[in-house]
């Protein structure tokens, strides 16, 4: 591991307001340590930033010492490119203040926050913006990315709803981003990932968002194939206040479900409706009739408590490896292959879910920001998780397989926020007709391409 001289790090330390940690600190494993338990490097310098200004000197540090430099904010991202080996980790984590404006329905959020902490500020307003699905996700790297979850059926994603970023650049320049002020830049953050600049604050419109109608209803997975035809033929018609996903794993031991199930393949539908619950009853009827339900556990919950429902299923700690298609239609073809793989699950963390996006997500003309691929109405994500380094082939070749099946029925584009580090040969495919535009804006913002450290676009 690297080690900077002491000639180095000391006058930073001197002139840094955050907290520099270094790899002899008693902290340093802790702070290093990210989501993905594959991800294990070690950085020879951690500024843990506490504003704006911080992150401009650590910029300034990385740049001044030519550091590859990684940027964290909530630590969540599944390529693990939030930490790097033997430069400098930017850690944003510190920077975690929401302020919620309720006659203009706007939050300001620092970039350290995560899905929970943005809940908390908007919801005793009843308000939101769309965001992911579990809580201990970082709001810049979701955003970043694109972002959509629970009520983006209904709002549009996360970016839909991203109305100001301020950003460090490259060169340690702090500037603003909007639709009127380097629109460009706007457009490129809008999906573009880390590659531009550092944001230090993101404006989001918000939308009334109270209690919500959700939960979940979990099927025998003998009828895995009838389950999954119904659910996608389904979804092409419901209302976008409704959103309903998928998820096939091994059951948890949940206690709506009987324990001689517990273990075992089951399929899962979750939902949630935004609106009046009465409404969202009728809207949900016809879902226990797709197959035998084994148990439910729907009902009126807060919203910022149903975006906290998968937390325990996806806490940091274990192995992940992900593969991740886009769909504008479920086929047979695809269901098919779905039942295939759930049928051989290599571990009983492991699950394929299918999100269902589509309604206001697809209503954004494919060249209004980075990210493109608004034909996409499914994101299924093959979400390999285990414990231990043995288990690490076998998990790894199911994704891979299960993911090559399912390549001749998927749409173009991909998530990149569900791409891992070895996929770079699918950025451009990724990001389809914006990655020539993006290449000219990463010339223009960082054309040293000092911020590579993501699903990197190399200058144009």
């Amino acid at each position: 591991m690297k080690q900077l001289p002491k000639a180095q790090t000391d006058p930073f330390k001197q002139q840094f307001q955050g907290d520099v940690v270094l790899p002899d600190d008693a902290n340093y494993d802790e702070v290093r340590e990210i989501w993905n338990a594959m991800i294990d490097r070690r950085p020879a310098l951690i500024a843990r930033c506490k504003s704006a200004d911080d992150v401009v000197q650590a910029v300034n540090f990385g740049r001044e010492n030519e550091l590859v430099v990684s940027i964290r904010g909530g630590g969540h991202n599944i390529a693990g490119n939030a930490v790097c080996d033997d430069g400098l980790m930017i850690d944003l984590s510190l920077m975690k203040r929401v302020q919620v404006d309720e006659k203009a329905r706007r939050a300001s959020v620092e970039p350290g926050c995560t899905l929970a902490d943005l809940d908390a500020a908007t919801q005793p307003y009843g308000l939101a913006t769309p965001t992911g699905i579990n809580s201990t996700t970082g709001v810049a790297g979701l955003t970043l990315g694109g972002g959509f979850g629970w009520i983006s059926r209904k709002y549009g994603m996360t970016i839909d709803n991203l109305l100001s970023a301020d950003v460090v650049t490259a060169e340690g320049k702090q500037i603003r981003a909007t639709e009127m002020e380097n629109p460009d830049l706007f457009w490129g953050l809008r999906g573009g990932g880390g590659n531009f600049g550092i944001v230090t604050n993101f404006e989001f419109q918000l939308h009334p968002v109270g209690d919500v109608l959700s939960g979940l209803i979990a099927f025998s997975f003998a009828e895995a194939k009838t389950v999954l035809t119904k659910f996608a033929r389904f979804t092409e018609t419901a209302p976008e206040e409704l959103t309903v996903w998928m998820v096939t794993r091994k059951a948890p031991p949940l206690p709506f479900l009987p324990g001689e199930v517990h273990g075992k393949e089951i399929v899962i539908l979750a939902l949630c409706y935004v609106g009046n619950p009465a409404e969202g009853e009728k809207q949900i009827a016809p879902l226990r009739s797709f197959g035998t339900v084994l148990g439910e556990h729907v009902g009126v919950q807060p919203f910022a408590a149903w975006q906290q429902a998968f937390d325990p299923l996806l806490a940091r700690g274990a192995r992940n490896y992900w593969k991740s298609h886009n769909f504008t239609r479920l086929g047979d073809d695809t269901i098919d292959a779905i039942v295939e793989y759930a049928a051989r699950l290599p571990s009983p963390h492991c699950e394929i879910f299918i999100g269902t996006i589509g309604g206001e997500t697809t209503r954004a003309a494919p060249e209004a920001m980075a990210y493109s691929s608004r034909d996409a109405k499914y994101v299924m994500n093959v979400h390999g998780r285990w414990e231990t380094a043995a288990e690490d082939a076998a998990v790894i070749a199911w994704s891979r397989e299960f993911f090559d099946k399912t390549k001749p029925f998927a749409s173009g584009g991909a998530y990149i926020n569900f791409m891992t580090e070895e996929e770079s040969d699918r950025i451009t495919s990724a990001y389809g007709p914006a990655y020539q535009r993006l290449a000219e804006l990463k010339r223009k913002y960082d054309p040293t391409n000092f911020f590579r450290m993501n699903q990197n676009i190399k200058p144009g």
